[in-house]
């Protein structure tokens, strides 16, 4: 079986030769070039698995060739080799498609973890994405495109910041991110930013050294240390005080910790997705999150639709979350009546998936029958002219729905039966 093939791309003769012989201690076959249009007749002309790239060349920069092989060369992960601090340039790389960076002078430890990585995603040459499907639901062109987006973004080691309104889903499109990629062997650790006391953050997520503080009895690892060779992913990220930002942006940009009490930096390999269902550009704009940390979680930006724009999904969802609430509650599945189906269809979510799901796990306890009616299902009203929706009313002493009304706006006056007179005249007023 052939050696995996790696390109490295440098105008110095010396650190040419010192990737060549790291590469070759690996078990890699090492190619040369030293310069952009020698590295474009390479590509064309041999099979190779990865490239790295200085940033300077005689004839141009590593930005051209990164952008030169996602065109021609899609499948090969290009990493760029960038000054020391040059973290701009690394950013623009990102966005462009590579792989990752590495800083100079290099670090051989982070570069074989890097080459590791990129070998392994160059292995895995098909493109069948049945690793999230079945858990990303939905037929619709917006999941379509975001099952697509998943796919790309997982081959990167780019931070990405995942935005959307809460309960579309945000944590399971980062899992899916972790699992598509070359890190899915490695930890997968959700932080909650905003459930940290202020007073524990920096050692919950940096760790200490045992007598750092009181109460400090033995060394402890940090979240960012627990998530090493795997993905961090720091869910409302907003919600981040401001004097931790600066700490966690000195993580992003030099891939090193500092555990409370410890001397020394102790090096991370770690991905970083981010997600917040608040506007952070907005919160830039208010001094409330940092402008250069957000240009570092925000290397790629994915939104999650809101149920309200995939409607031709609800049945398909509504399906699932019924079969998975039958299975925890030992129960067969309910079926979901047409009328129920049609309420749901029209609905605006304000809460997404997780107040579907609540919709239906409260209709299967309401219900008695094999079959959920629109009398079972209790929807918050709306405002103004959102779309229509079925609006429940309970009979107090039996708790058994007493009528069931589908508003289309305030002006409607359509009223199911035995609604009571003054509720039906509320509502028909404008």
């Amino acid at each position: 079986m052939p050696k995996p093939a790696v390109l490295v791309v440098d105008d110095e003769p010396d650190l040419c030769e010192l990737l060549s012989i790291t590469l070759q201690r690996m078990d890699l076959d090492p190619r040369t070039a030293h310069s952009v249009e020698e590295a474009r007749r390479l590509l064309k002309a041999e099979h190779v698995d990865l490239c790295l790239t200085d940033m300077q060349l005689p004839d141009g920069d590593g930005l051209e060739l990164v952008k030169w092989i996602q065109h021609y060369s899609p499948s090969v992960p290009v990493a760029v080799i960038t000054a020391h601090g040059n973290m701009e340039t690394a950013v623009r790389a990102l966005k462009l498609g590579a792989f990752d960076f590495v800083s100079k002078p290099l670090d051989l430890a982070g570069l074989r973890k890097l080459v590791a990585s990129a070998i392994k995603l160059s292995g895995t040459h098909d493109t069948d994405t049945s690793v999230f499907g079945p858990r990303l639901l939905g037929a619709s062109s917006a999941m379509q495109q975001m099952r697509e987006m998943i796919g790309r973004v997982a081959r990167s080691q780019a931070p990405v910041h995942i935005f959307g309104e809460s309960g579309t889903g945000k944590e399971l499109v980062a899992k899916l991110i972790h699992e598509s990629g070359p890190r899915r062997d490695g930890p997968f650790v959700p932080v909650n930013c905003g459930a940290i006391p202020t007073e524990l953050m920096e050692s919950e997520l940096f760790g200490h050294k045992r007598g750092s503080f009181t109460g400090a009895v033995s060394d402890k690892k940090g979240l960012i240390q627990s998530a090493e060779g795997g993905t961090l992913f720091l869910d409302e990220i907003a919600d981040l005080p401001l004097h931790m930002q600066v700490k966690l942006l000195r993580v992003i940009q030099e891939k090193a910790v500092r555990p409370l009490g410890e001397q020394l930096e102790v090096g991370v390999d770690v991905r970083i997705l981010s997600a917040t269902h608040k506007n952070l550009s907005v919160l830039v704009a208010e001094g409330k999150f940092r402008e250069d940390l957000f240009y570092r979680v925000n290397v790629i930006e994915l939104r999650v639709p809101s149920l309200r724009e995939r409607p031709e999904d609800v049945p398909e969802l509504a399906e699932a979350i019924l079969r998975r609430l039958g299975r925890r509650m030992k129960i067969s599945p309910p079926m979901l009546g047409k009328d129920a189906l049609a309420a749901l269809e029209v609905y605006a979510f304000p809460g997404n998936v997780r107040e579907l799901e609540n919709i239906l796990e409260r209709a299967i306890t309401l219900s008695t029958g094999g079959e959920i009616s629109a009398g079972y299902i209790q929807l918050r009203p709306t405002r103004g002219d959102a779309p229509a929706a079925f609006t429940t009313y309970f009979n107090a002493s039996t708790g058994k729905p007493a009528a069931c009304l589908m508003r289309v706006n305030r002006s409607s006056s359509a009223a199911a039966t035995s609604l009571p007179s003054t509720i039906a005249a509320a509502l028909a007023s404008p």
